[in-house]
């Protein structure tokens, strides 16, 4: 018994310590496995939860930034309705400072916060053309009137010689470029001298027809035979209208550039589709248009608001035409004999469409005449209506006219005299008062304060002399400001002839293109917030011919980059 005790005492000590006994198992100890197993699971999910933190965090961010970007870009939205409000709510048209004023451009707050990462603003920025060097910029509007409008040329009524001239001045431009363009947006299917029309698009691969009408963007002109990328945008890759390291290293950096230290800006810069003015007065009453065709009614006008001479002098001018022709100086230059045919076949359509403008206005004048055939007013007979239509206010001043007054013949004195010392006080009153036109607003001339050498060289009538003196008369300071006390004195083209830069005759023949002022501006707008993030940029055309005032044009510019420094877009010390 005691023996069998014994045995039983002696496995159990050796199950313990793990001695194997002859024939049988080993048994490992398994204490604090267990542990381990926890352990591992525990750094498991401890690692879990840090990636799904981080990651969490990293979605936080990018919805930040999206949210940022997102209200960055609401910025310029608010900067584009900004604008159209500014101009809606200009008390007197031209009068204001619209090209540099940082005042009402420059870091523009629009979500306030302490927090700077908060603060959202906007800048409204332009580059300053007579800056050559393309260093400067200005905080300000871009007036479309100093581009030249490609849509208005059969509104111009130029012959086909004209017409190609308008865009000779451009850089790059070639005779078969610029009549392919014009061909693409006259209205008619007839190819010009150097020019293709619809037979040879419908050629191409992909075929497609010329679209003979009015373009929608000026990047159409893609489309146009001859017409490349390179000659369209130029340099300017990011366009801002400044020549960056890239745009100025040759082929070293996209876009490949002659590193001459010009930037070759491209004809965007040149052209436009939205250029136009009010044809109102300041105060937004009706301009009296001195080609009414109802005669009695503009005398009446006339009459009210000048005087008897001044209504008797215009209506008689209506009626014959000016006494006085320009001396003949033999400047003209030949054309090529297809070229004068044509253009004197659109000479004759324009004459004739004038003469039935004249037949209606005579009819309409016959209409409401006296029992006796005749309306008379100032002592003339003026039921025969106007036959002679005015080109420019400009006829109207140092000028003289025949008339049969009372039954005698007699020659009238224009009651505005350019000799006289009171011209430049009667002009913003004649140029406020009267129109050539009765439309609500005009299209298409060039604002002489901001235009372009290459948009001023081609216009009718125009000479590198005059051109010069333009370009050197333009008011602007280093910043691109112009001289406040001048923009007074400026508020007419008439100034022209005042400085000495164009004689009457001059003035008579390039008033019909020119103006001082426009109403369709573009503007480039920055989005941005003043602890940094994103930067939204944007491009907007607004009409103020409209009321209200209406965005016409909206372009994102965010792929084009940022375009502007930190620094350029706003500064502590002009937060306001």
């Amino acid at each position: 018994m005691r023996r069998r005790s014994a045995c039983g005492l002696a496995r159990r000590v050796a199950g313990r310590t793990g001695v194997r006994r002859p024939g049988g198992v080993r048994r490992e100890p398994r204490r604090g496995s267990v542990l381990v197993i926890v352990l591992v699971v525990v750094v498991l999910l401890t690692l879990a939860a840090y990636n799904y933190s981080q990651l969490m965090l990293t979605e936080m961010e990018a919805a930040a930034v999206h949210a940022a970007d997102a209200q960055a870009r609401l910025l310029t939205d608010s900067a584009a309705e900004y604008v159209a409000t500014l101009l809606a709510n200009r008390s007197e048209p031209g009068q204001e400072n619209l090209q540099h004023n940082p005042e009402l451009f420059q870091g523009v707050e629009v979500v306030p916060s302490d927090q700077p990462g908060g603060r959202g603003r906007f800048s409204i920025i332009a580059p300053v053309e007579q800056d050559a060097a393309a260093r400067r910029i200005r905080y300000g509007l871009m007036d479309e009137s100093a581009k030249f409008n490609l849509n208005v040329l059969q509104k111009l009524q130029l012959t086909e010689d004209q017409e190609r001239n308008l865009l000779m001045g451009l850089p790059g431009m070639t005779q078969d470029i610029a009549d392919a363009i014009l061909d693409w947006v006259d209205v008619d299917d007839n190819s010009r001298l150097y020019g293709v029309e619809t037979d040879y698009y419908e050629s191409q691969s992909p075929a497609y027809s010329c679209k003979n009408g009015p373009l929608e963007t000026i990047d159409e002109l893609l489309l146009v035979r001859g017409v490349t990328p390179e000659l369209l945008y130029g340099e300017d890759a990011n366009r801002n209208g400044l020549l960056d390291p890239n745009e100025n290293d040759g082929d070293a950096s996209l876009p490949l550039d002659n590193a001459d230290g010009v930037l070759q800006l491209g004809w965007i810069a040149y052209l436009t589709v939205h250029s136009r003015e009010l044809n109102l007065r300041s105060d937004g009453t009706q301009k009296i248009n001195v080609n009414n065709g109802l005669l009695t009614d503009l005398y009446d006008q006339l009459a009210a608001e000048f005087d008897e001479d001044v209504a008797q002098f215009v209506v008689a001018f209506r009626m014959s035409g000016p006494k006085d022709q320009k001396p003949d100086d033999g400047s003209s230059g030949g054309t090529s004999g297809a070229t004068v045919a044509t253009s004197t076949t659109r000479g004759q359509q324009q004459r004739q469409q004038q003469q039935v403008m004249q037949g209606i206005a005579s009819a309409a004048a016959q209409a409401v005449a006296a029992p006796g055939g005749k309306v008379t007013r100032g002592g003339m007979d003026i039921s025969k209506g106007g036959q002679y239509r005015i080109k420019s206010l400009w006829e109207l001043i140092d000028s003289r006219c025949d008339a049969t007054v009372n039954g005698t013949t007699v020659t009238l004195n224009s009651p505005w005299s350019a000799t006289s010392g009171n011209l430049s006080s009667l002009l913003p009153t004649i140029m406020d008062t009267l129109s050539v036109s009765g439309d609500a607003f005009l299209e298409g001339r060039i604002n002489i304060h901001q235009a372009r050498r290459e948009v001023l060289v081609g216009l009718p009538n125009m000479t590198e002399q005059i051109v010069d003196a333009i370009l050197a008369a333009q008011f602007q300071d280093d910043s691109g400001s112009p001289g406040l006390d001048v923009m007074g004195t400026r508020s007419t083209t008439g100034w022209l002839y005042l400085e000495g830069i164009v004689d009457i005759w001059g003035m008579r023949e390039l008033d019909p293109y020119l103006t001082a002022r426009g109403d369709v501006f573009r503007a480039q707008i920055l989005g941005f917030f003043d602890g940094g993030g994103p930067v939204a940029r944007a491009e907007v055309v607004v009409d103020g011919t409209q009321t209200p005032p209406r965005i016409v044009f909206f372009r994102d510019l965010n792929e084009l980059g940022r375009g502007y420094t930190r620094g350029q877009l706003f500064t502590p010390t002009a937060a306001r």
